[in-house]
């Protein structure tokens, strides 16, 4: 059993910018939870791009990194084929790249539930039938109407 956390965009997103709407919670549950948190390229591309030209987000990743409690297991190149089929399934929703590869990781990694603030993981599936369980913020349970 892999133990850890799938890491979302806007969770670190929000645990890196101190005046974000979602900052104290962010900080809190990443102290809550195991110190292995999983993700990919594509979400720290997008945390990179939300955080706007801040030199000391990119030194905040790079420390994670280091000290190997945030990892990047994941590879496109060899998961292109579900990437491509997820996205094109849930295009209606529209999936973005990093969702698409952060499902992949919870069909790869079964245990691991995804940390994010996105409802759409709530549409999402795994194996294509399977809940993909998630931990959101208490107001970002419930699915959008």
């Amino acid at each position: 059993m892999t133990e850890g956390v799938i890491l979302d965009t806007g969770p670190l997103v929000a645990y890196l910018i101190e005046n974000d709407d979602y900052h104290d919670w962010a900080v809190q549950i990443f102290a809550d939870l195991p110190p292995v948190f999983w993700s990919c390229e594509a979400v720290l591309t997008e945390a990179a791009y939300l955080a706007g030209p801040e030199p000391k987000v990119i030194r905040l990743i790079g420390k994670m990194l280091d000290q190997e409690w945030l990892r990047l297991p994941f590879q496109f190149a060899g998961e292109h084929k579900r990437v491509l089929e997820l996205m094109e399934h849930y295009h209606s929703v529209p999936m973005s790249f990093a969702d698409a590869c952060l499902v992949r990781m919870t069909e790869l990694l079964e245990e691991c539930p995804v940390l994010t603030i996105d409802r759409d993981f709530h549409i999402y599936r795994k194996h294509r039938r399977q809940m993909i369980q998630t931990i959101m913020p208490p107001d970002r349970k419930h699915p959008r109407k």
